[in-house]
């Protein structure tokens, strides 16, 4: 049996806000966003998964690591494409009670 999953919207804005966060400091973020890229594109591509999480992982490592592109909006992007278009994580029972990603 399987599960279709999705990130929460809530997450999705959270994860956006912990990104925007780095501008609070003054030059302080963009050196943050050089440790920040590679770790929100590895959580990005974990929580949505198969071909949205991979096209999305790409974009939202390039985007925080480059200056001024920060205010996107990735993962909450990445919500609404996978509401858009019916993707969704699948995950079996097993899956879900061992903790196990797809």
């Amino acid at each position: 049996m399987e599960k279709r999953t999705t990130p929460s919207l809530l997450l999705c804005v959270l994860m956006d806000l912990i990104g925007c966060a780095s501008y609070a400091v003054p030059l302080f973020g963009e050196v943050s966003d050089v440790l920040w890229a590679p770790v929100s594109a590895i959580i990005f591509y974990r929580m949505f998964g198969g071909p949205v999480g991979m096209f999305g992982s790409v974009f939202n490592f390039i985007e925080e690591l480059f200056p001024g592109l920060d205010f996107m909006p990735t993962f909450t992007i990445g919500w609404f494409v996978a509401q858009a278009t019916g993707y969704s994580r699948k995950r079996t029972i097993n899956d879900l009670q061992t903790g196990k990603r797809a």
